[in-house]
């Protein structure tokens, strides 16, 4: 059951300069030596991240993605917290409260309330007003996580002077993480403009530059070609393109490279099939690259926190199984995307500045029709 759990859990702390604590051997006392704090901690999920995707795919890294995390940082490969069902929003919460559904209360992505006596959703709060979106998709809060989050008490211990900003594709990916006290959770409204939205639970109107953001053709210019990165030729790691355990969208006769997702769009949810691409990914590290720069996230020296999920990979191991070409070529522009966000990072926080861990809220297996023809 550990691998269903978590089975990738890694912890890397790159390029801050932390608090370090020595402890004096041939005396009783310790003494602890404070060093800088981070300027800002950044905390990434990477959502239905297998622990072999690491391992895998390894070869065809660059060296400023996963490679330059797993070369300065440290990685626990024992570290996972026992609980069931392994969801999105219990794998959020666990990991930004650090305990189990049992105490923190996300007990799934829904649950049926006994007392409501109805299915509710794991961040729905229908006292709260939709910002950005007329859709319902913006009726969200964290009123159901009974627990703070790691957000929650740098706010406390800042005297609510550091600002948290949860960022996700996923509501319950952006909320879960930045917890109860964040300044801001954006998630993207798939059922409407293609715009990053919010609700009145934390602003009563979308920044300026949230709006700048939803104006420009950024999200627009990922209504492209999906390919691969590289030959698929040398995809080796995974499975053939052309099989029968893979989803195949609308107005395809296959699920096979390349996509036209510009083609593709209007039958298949419109903003929703970038979400269904690595592109999903791309759009939101654009995000959370300007969010950096407006929200002027570690520009002094009390700590701030930014958190961002990123749920692409979770929709095209959905779609196409952790066997798939899709799913190798979502990680390798994945690894491409972390960079980016590394060097952005790097340039506007500066390196030794920050402290950032990367993790998984869960796996996946392989397609059951799969391993049946196996």
């Amino acid at each position: 059951m550990k691998f269903l759990l978590y089975v990738f859990v890694v912890t890397f702390f790159l390029n801050c300069k932390a608090q370090t604590s020595t402890e004096m051997h041939n005396s009783k006392d310790i003494r602890t030596e404070i060093k800088t704090r981070p300027k800002l901690v950044v905390g990434i999920v990477v959502d239905q991240m297998r622990y072999d995707y690491i391992t895998r795919f390894y070869g065809k890294y660059g060296n400023g993605g996963f490679k330059r995390m797993i070369n300065e940082g440290f990685n626990c490969k024992n570290n996972y917290f026992n609980y069931i069902p392994t969801k999105t929003g219990p794998g959020h919460a666990s990991i930004f409260s650090g305990t189990t559904p049992k105490y923190h209360g996300i007990i799934g992505n829904n649950w049926f309330d006994k007392s409501l006596k109805r299915k509710v959703n794991c961040v729905e709060d229908n006292t709260v007003e939709p910002i950005g979106t007329d859709s319902a998709d913006g009726k969200k809060s964290p009123q159901w996580l009974l627990t703070t989050t790691l957000a929650d008490e740098n706010r406390l211990f800042t005297q609510m002077k550091g600002k948290s900003i949860g960022i996700s594709i996923k509501h319950r990916g952006a909320i879960l993480s930045a917890g109860h006290s964040a300044n801001a959770a954006y998630w993207f409204d798939l059922n409407g403009k293609g715009n990053w939205i919010t609700s009145s639970f934390y602003m009563d109107a979308l920044p300026q530059w949230v709006q700048d953001f939803n104006t420009s053709d950024v999200t627009e210019s990922y209504f492209k070609e999906w390919n691969t990165l590289y030959d698929i030729n040398t995809y080796t790691e995974s499975g053939n393109d052309l099989n029968n355990f893979e989803r195949i969208f609308e107005g395809k006769k296959s699920a096979t490279f390349p996509y036209d997702l510009e083609a593709l769009r209007r039958e298949n949810g419109n903003y929703k099939i970038i979400t269904e691409s690595p592109y999903g990914n791309s759009l939101t590290t654009d995000f959370a690259i300007s969010a950096l720069d407006a929200e002027e996230l570690g520009k002094d020296n009390i700590t701030d926190v930014l958190t961002i999920s990123y749920s692409s990979t979770d929709k095209v191991g959905h779609d196409f199984g952790v066997n798939a070409v899709e799913t190798e070529d979502t990680y390798l522009r994945l690894d491409l995307d972390l960079e980016r966000l590394f060097n952005a990072l790097d340039e506007k926080v500066g390196e030794g500045e920050y402290t950032m861990f990367l993790t998984s809220d869960h796996g996946a297996q392989y397609v059951p029709d799969y391993l049946k023809s196996k």
